[in-house]
């Protein structure tokens, strides 16, 4: 058994969905999957129940995961001791919802992170590291946001959006057929509004206007029964499991891709930060944002194929 393999586990298990475990950790889909295999082996259970449509933890598999999380952050604090970073103050970062799996395995060697647990919408979390309150944050943001705020950005992440729908269709559908979804209030929803109402504007989507909190979650499922339509998916809800009445389908004639940046301050001088920057973003490359069929928003930092914070 080998700590990859446990990270692979876990990484499986948050995400119950093999294909999007193998984006986080950056590997193919079938070598994750053989690997899951040869632990299940090497362990002699079954971790994972898996079907056409889904995964689920078997029992054994639940009862496992405690003590794997546990035994990859000891393996990590171990790392970070031998390198004589225990001593060292921490860099702190937050997110909204993506993140590195393997983030603090990226850092061992450079620096200890303070995960701050205070999951905030893309727009407050860019303030907090503006004010000083954050030293990263993994956010959306666009390129007003980024000279408004005095804050650099580099690509990390993308969630390519798709569709929900009622019924079995798991067809590709036109970005123009879908429903945009947006809420007013904007204190939480700022980001997703301002994407979905230029996706709406570019593709000739329709918007939907909801008070009820309703672009992700059980609301938003009810919502998409209620129009018997697709609706275009917030990268909040990315990775959440589905209602069997309801199906993913892909959008495109343009795809939507939704960016997550690594932002730092602008004349940032803690050179532990700047590591962990490099670190983060080593061989991040586009992550298919120039795409021919990809849509991301005219203001967006990454559109143009430049790294801001490069």
């Amino acid at each position: 058994m080998e700590l990859r393999q446990l990270r692979y586990f876990v990484t499986v298990a948050e995400e119950l969905n093999f294909g999007r475990a193998a984006e986080r950790l950056r590997i193919a889909g079938p070598s994750l999957s053989q690997q899951i295999k040869v632990l299940e082996r090497e362990l002699k259970i079954q971790l994972f129940d898996r079907d056409r449509r889904s995964v689920a933890l078997t029992a054994a598999g639940a009862a496992l995961l405690p003590g794997a999380r546990a035994l990859i952050e000891q393996a990590d604090e171990l790392r970070r001791s031998a390198a004589g970073l225990v001593v060292s103050d921490p860099v702190r970062i937050g997110y909204v919802n993506w993140c590195p799996v393997d983030w603090a395995e990226r850092a061992a060697g450079v620096a200890r992170l303070r995960v701050d647990t205070w999951v905030m919408p893309s727009h407050t979390q860019a303030a907090r590291v503006a004010e000083g309150s954050l030293d990263l944050a993994i956010c959306w943001v666009q390129g007003a946001d980024l000279d408004a705020l005095a804050l650099e950005a580099r690509l990390v992440g993308v969630d390519r959006l798709y569709a929900l729908c009622p019924g079995s269709d798991e067809s590709p559908v036109a970005a123009k057929e879908t429903v945009a979804l947006v809420d007013t209030d904007t204190a939480s929803w700022s980001s997703w509004n301002r994407y979905a109402e230029q996706f709406a504007a570019d593709t000739g989507a329709r918007v939907m206007r909801t008070d009820d909190g309703g672009v992700t979650g059980p609301t938003f499922f009810e919502h998409v029964r209620n129009l018997g339509r697709p609706v275009l998916n917030n990268p909040k809800g990315q990775n959440d499991v589905l209602p069997r009445d309801l199906v993913r389908r892909p959008v495109v004639g343009p795809t939507p891709v939704w960016t997550w940046s690594l932002v730092w301050r602008r004349g940032e001088s803690n050179p532990i930060v700047h590591a962990v920057i490099d670190e983060f973003t080593r061989d991040t490359g586009d992550l298919g944002v120039l795409d021919a069929d990809a849509w991301l928003p005219a203001d967006d930092p990454y559109r143009s194929g430049r790294q801001p914070g490069q």
